[in-house]
């Protein structure tokens, strides 16, 4: 008898189900688990109920929301409450065996960018932590999803966790992506034609030509920005550019065992016939590059574009909220982006700080200089170090650029990075709500390149123009 086509979901969901309920959602067995800098009320639940760490082998932690950018030590956290919350991670980490990245280890960085360049998130496993932003490894093929405290307390008790079973949702985006357009700008894309809420509670999986043509680093920025749409996760289906990134990993199966899950990983993509409950097509060549004008990751156009009119709004609810966030961001219906002055510009978080964003920035900034302050924060230690082999860290220095430390850094403010209130911030991060790069921060979401773009221009500027000379 003929087996139902599967998605990619669907593999993963059916491999990992230990038991299903009659609404349809299921107990998962859980991986990976992953722990950051606000994770110790997970151990006192475990504590008050007398609970050991189920799989400490399969748990990992990292300092990443409150290390600090400058210095890189312990030493540095100037906020008494956020070191203490950082030496209570290590603390718990070693009392149950979970091994931890902390400050000071070169494998320390932010997890999202971690646990794929150890090696450690890999394609058909389910992957969790209480950072939403979790759905970011399903760049590599895998069931990765946010979840909250006491879910993830449940999940250090017992590897499990009930998880309510997604709609599945297909994009599908055709041809390849013209220059200075990258995968930010196909997610930011995708942002404005769903909306902020169009893919709630889907599976969201990425096909096509042109997420073929993807490197790792677009893979995971594409998985990491589908959360701002409401999407339960989103993923990629592995293929042999994740097979060559995942070989020689620390982390990753090594000799014959690698040999052993590439055959496994190669039975993962969807199934050719299989049924998605949506589906959406993109043309990539039709793109170029994109920034958020407003409050919302769906509030977005290309650069060329104006401040949308709230007449012209789909209805009065949305009318109204356009002109909430015109009016927080200082800017009146029908202003150009392109050329608008902007204060600073950060180039960082767990969207756009790997090697590859960091090249394509820097391949920007080389030769010129910023005219207004500038911050490149590494994903990880081990990027930074990457890059100064490059010598990327010297183009952006002689750039005027400051070179910090790897952290979460301005994208969640939490380590004390932030902008001031006013300033308009060009920034590679994925949210750009009120006051999330500090109170009365003005922030436009926007690719390492064309963040690059307005750093040397003092102006949201297209980043095509820079690259053909005419500027």
């Amino acid at each position: 008898m003929r087996e139902t086509p599967r998605t990619l979901f669907q593999k993963i969901w059916d491999a990992h189900t230990v038991a299903t309920d009659d609404d349809g959602s299921a107990l998962l067995y859980i991986d990976r688990h992953y722990l950051q800098d606000g994770s110790p009320r997970k151990f006192t639940l475990l504590a008050d109920r007398g609970l050991p760490v189920r799989r400490p082998d399969l748990t990992f932690a990292v300092h990443d929301h409150y290390a600090p950018t400058l210095g890189g030590r312990l030493a540095d956290v100037a906020d008494a409450d956020a070191r203490q919350l950082l030496t209570d991670l290590s603390r718990h980490a070693r009392e149950n065996g979970i091994e931890i990245f902390e400050l000071g280890d070169r494998r320390q960085g932010i997890i999202h960018v971690v646990g794929p360049e150890l090696g450690i998130s890999l394609p058909g496993t389910t992957i969790i932590s209480s950072d939403s932003h979790t759905p970011t490894h399903g760049g590599l093929g895998a069931f990765a999803i946010g979840a909250g405290a006491g879910e993830c307390a449940g999940v250090l008790a017992t590897q499990c966790c009930w998880v309510a079973r997604p709609k599945t949702m297909r994009v599908t985006v055709g041809g390849r992506l013209p220059q200075g357009t990258s995968a930010k700008d196909l997610a930011l894309a995708v942002l404005a034609r769903i909306g902020a809420g169009g893919a709630a509670g889907h599976a969201v999986e990425f096909a096509g030509e042109a997420i073929a043509a993807l490197g790792v680093s677009g893979r995971l920025t594409l998985c990491n920005m589908i959360v701002e749409s409401g999407a339960r996760t989103g993923l990629i289906a592995p293929d042999e550019t994740i097979y060559a990134y995942l070989e020689g990993r620390p982390y990753a199966p090594a000799g014959d065992a690698f040999d052993q899950a590439v055959a496994r990983w190669s039975r993962l993509p969807t199934d050719p016939d299989a049924v998605f409950d949506r589906e959406l097509g993109i043309d990539a060549a039709t793109l170029g590059p994109m920034i958020t004008w407003g409050t919302s990751p769906d509030q977005v156009v290309p650069v060329g574009d104006r401040v949308p009119d709230p007449a012209k709004a789909a209805g009065a609810d949305q009318a109204a909220v356009w002109r909430a966030a015109q009016e927080y961001m200082g800017l009146a219906p029908g202003t150009p982006l392109e050329g608008l002055k902007v204060d600073r510009v950060f180039i960082g978080s767990c969207t756009n700080a790997r090697l590859e964003d960091l090249r394509e920035a820097a391949a920007v900034v080389r030769g010129r200089k910023a005219k207004i302050r500038a911050w490149v924060v590494p994903g990880s230690t081990a990027v930074r170090a990457a890059a100064e082999a490059e010598g990327l860290d010297r183009v952006f220095e002689e750039a005027g650029f400051e070179w910090r430390q790897s952290s979460c850094s301005m994208c969640v403010t939490q380590n004390g990075d932030k902008a001031e209130p006013g300033e308009r911030c060009v920034s590679t991060t994925n949210r750009n709500f009120v006051g999330r790069q500090g109170a009365g921060a003005r922030t436009h979401l926007a690719s390492p390149a064309l963040a690059a773009a307005a750093a040397v221009t003092g102006a949201i500027t297209d980043v095509r123009r820079l690259m053909d000379g005419a500027i």
